[in-house]
C-alpha cells in the first residue's frame, strides 16, 4: 500500500532562475501537477511567482549551504534557468551535480555555454532562443506547418500531403524508400489525427506528421 502511495505522489522539481524561460516553465510544471520550488536571487521575481508555484524563495544558489537549507539535494529533478549570469549558471549546475541530483536540465545562452554546463554535470542542455529561432527559420523558408528537431539530426514535421503521394496506399507510394521519411500520422478536415498504416490512402489537403532525418523531411515537405 505504501508503494502505491509513493507512486501517486506528484513529481517535485526545483526551478532556479525566474526569468522569462524559468518563470513560464515553473508555472507550466505546476499546471501539469508537479510540486515546484522556485528560486531566484531577485526578490521582485520571487514575489511575482510566489502565488503561482508550490514554494518560492529568494536564494543565492551558488552557496551550497543555502541549497541544503532549502532541501534542494532531496529533489530528483532540477532546472537551472539562469541566463543573465553565466558564472552563477555554471556554479549552480556544478553544485546540483555534487548533490547527485539524477536529472539536471540547464538553460544555455550559447553552444559554448552549453558545453561547459554539460562538463560540470548537466544531463540535458536547452537553448531556448536558438532552438526557437531554428524552428521558425524552417517554417519561414520551407513549406512545413510545424517543425521539431531532436538530437542526432532527427526531426518531426507537420506538412501537407504532396501530390506525388495522394490517391493511393502508402505502400505504393514508396515514401520511405524514395525520400527516407516515415508518415506517422494523418489528419483530414473535420477529423482528428490517426496513425498511418501501409494501407492508408492520402488525399489532397491531408495534413501529415512525418519523421526522419532533418534533410529528408525538409526535402519531402518541399514537394507540396
Amino acid at each position: 500500500m505504501a508503494k502505491d502511495t509513493q507512486k501517486a505522489r506528484p513529481s517535485r522539481v526545483v526551478v532556479i532562475g525566474l526569468g522569462r524561460f524559468g518563470g513560464s516553465l515553473a508555472v507550466e510544471l505546476v499546471e501539469r501537477g508537479s510540486e515546484v520550488l522556485a528560486l531566484d536571487n531577485r526578490p521582485h521575481l520571487v514575489q511575482q511567482f510566489s502565488d503561482a508555484v508550490t514554494h518560492a524563495a529568494v536564494a543565492d544558489t551558488t552557496d551550497p549551504e543555502v541549497l541544503r537549507q532549502l532541501d534542494v539535494p532531496d529533489f530528483r529533478r532540477a532546472v537551472v534557468a539562469i541566463g543573465d549570469d553565466l558564472e552563477a549558471s555554471i556554479l549552480t549546475t556544478s553544485l546540483l551535480a555534487d548533490f547527485e541530483i539524477p536529472h539536471i536540465w540547464a538553460k544555455a545562452v550559447s553552444r559554448q555555454h552549453g558545453r561547459i554546463l554539460e562538463r560540470v554535470g548537466a544531463h540535458r542542455v536547452v537553448l531556448p532562443e536558438h532552438d526557437m529561432g531554428e524552428r521558425v527559420a524552417h517554417l519561414v523558408t520551407g513549406r512545413m506547418l510545424d517543425y521539431i528537431q531532436f538530437e542526432d539530426d532527427y526531426a518531426i514535421v507537420k506538412t501537407r500531403a504532396p501530390a506525388a503521394a495522394v490517391e493511393r496506399p502508402l505502400s505504393e507510394t514508396r515514401v520511405r524508400s524514395k525520400y527516407g521519411v516515415t508518415v506517422v500520422g494523418i489528419k483530414r478536415l473535420g477529423e482528428g489525427f490517426t496513425y498511418a498504416t501501409q494501407e492508408t490512402v492520402l488525399h489532397h489537403g491531408d495534413i501529415l506528421i512525418v519523421s526522419g532525418r532533418s534533410r529528408d523531411v525538409e526535402r519531402f515537405a518541399d514537394l507540396t
